[in-house]
């Protein structure tokens, strides 16, 4: 019998938040066709619009029969005002009925305003960490995760995130084939742990110059080259005097510096992974050998690559869950 799952929205809501895990479990549908089937719901049902002006049908919250997973969608800004107690209330009489209850993004606020997060811990855009762990004290917010599982509650980051928990949950309800060929067919990686870090180091690089940008994507397609200060001018067009100056000016860091963050960001889902050695990694991305390349990871991620690969086979081990291993 197929698993039901409900995404409760409201106005206002982030399009993504449901369409992405949305088309995650509709995917592993593909692969395992009795795995789920889908409602969406909202407190009073009918037409909801979206952060972005579209409207979406849903069916009335209370006619929704047993579910197996609920998940509470986020929106751009904080939920607040009037839906939130009839919403909280709501949900706490769901949990009841439900396997687990999840939450992608702000979703999480409404989430901990029904207190099934008190005493657990629980994540969020980054953005709105801080918030949510001072509106909530009784909860533990680690705005770092991408995904968090404590026990039956399961709560995500923003956006993307929401696909990883989603992914997660597959792979805890029908195997990790079914789970990574859902993560094939959306194009994604299978799969960011929960504990992997929100920020990407890439984000940090919004270079002003055309020619940096240039430059940068240059060296995401040849990390496995001798990507030599020299080589990286040229490619801008600059002599190396101009270039290591125009490119600091403008990313914050040397050339050589923002390359090893490119490597290393390259480098570390495959060491989560597990599948490939250290060695053939370091080669992969450039690095060269792993002893270079277990440097780099002490120096930039604060942990060796050996560390963040016991930590994902811990978090296999638990089930796929966001929470650290020593907790």
């Amino acid at each position: 019998m197929p698993r039901h799952v409900c995404f409760l929205v409201y106005s206002g809501f982030v399009l993504l938040d449901l369409s992405g895990p949305l088309e995650a479990f509709s995917n592993a549908n593909r692969a395992h066709p009795s795995g789920y089937r889908f409602t969406v719901a909202s407190l009073e049902g009918g037409l909801i619009l979206t952060s972005g002006g579209l409207q979406v049908a849903t069916e009335p919250l209370q006619v929704v029969d047993r579910v197996d997973t609920l998940i509470i969608v986020g929106a751009p800004a904080v939920p607040m005002g009037d839906l939130m107690m009839p919403m909280a209330a709501a949900i706490r009489h769901m949990s009841l009925r439900s396997r687990r209850t999840a939450s992608v993004c702000t979703g999480a606020f409404v989430l901990a305003e029904s207190g099934l997060l008190d005493g657990r811990v629980a994540t969020t855009h980054w953005n709105y960490a801080p918030q949510l762990q001072a509106r909530y004290p009784a909860l533990r917010v680690d705005g770092d995760r991408i995904w968090t599982e404590d026990e039956n509650v399961w709560t995500s980051a923003g956006m993307s995130a929401g696909i990883d928990m989603a992914l997660a949950m597959i792979e805890q309800d029908l195997g990790k084939e079914v789970a990574r060929f859902a993560a094939r067919m959306l194009v994604v990686y299978y799969r960011r742990p929960g504990g992997q870090d929100q920020f990407s180091s890439l984000l940090d690089f919004d270079p002003g110059s055309d020619r940096i940008r240039t430059v940068l994507s240059y060296a995401r397609d040849h990390l496995r080259d001798d990507l030599t200060v020299e080589r990286l001018a040229d490619v801008a067009h600059m002599s190396v005097r101009q270039f290591g100056r125009v490119f600091a000016a403008s990313i914050g860091v040397t050339p050589a510096k923002a390359v090893e963050r490119l490597r290393i960001e390259a480098a570390r889902p495959l060491v989560e992974d597990g599948h490939q050695t250290f060695e053939e990694i370091a080669r992969g991305v450039g690095f060269g050998d792993a002893d270079h390349m277990l440097r780099c990871f002490v120096r930039v991620v604060g942990r060796t690559p050996q560390e963040l690969r016991r930590s994902a086979r811990q978090a296999d081990r638990d089930g796929g869950s966001g929470r650290k291993a020593d907790q």
